[in-house]
């Protein structure tokens, strides 16, 4: 069907949006490799907390290319040290799971709040 995208597929996008590896995903999504080589072969699906975090990496995705323009801005800003993580960059945050503190982050440059 047209407009549909496999898990591998979407898997895939959501590395290259990050420019992060399979390995890095999984510890993104506190998951194995081995499972994260399994999504990426169509071999099995992540369950409902997976899903929900999957749902929470596009929604972050998103807002990078709403807050960046070039969208090799928004890559530029995840690998860069930030005050706001304490001289750890957004990624660090990100590889430990943390949307939700990449996200806060975004919405206080959004608004401003730090330089």
């Amino acid at each position: 069907m047209p407009g549909t995208t496999t898990l591998s597929e979407h898997i895939r996008s959501l590395m290259i949006a990050f420019g992060i590896s399979p390995h890095e995903l999984a510890q993104v999504l506190q998951t194995s490799d081995r499972t994260v080589l399994r999504w990426l072969a169509d071999d099995t699906y992540p369950q409902h907390e997976t899903r929900k975090m999957l749902d929470e990496l596009d929604a972050l995705v998103h807002r990078l290319h709403t807050s960046f323009d070039p969208p090799e801005a928004a890559e530029a800003w995840l690998r860069s040290e930030s005050g706001y993580f304490g001289g750890l960059r957004p990624m660090d945050a990100l590889l430990r799971g943390r949307v939700d503190a990449v996200n806060s982050a975004l919405e206080a440059l959004d608004s401003v709040v730090f330089v």
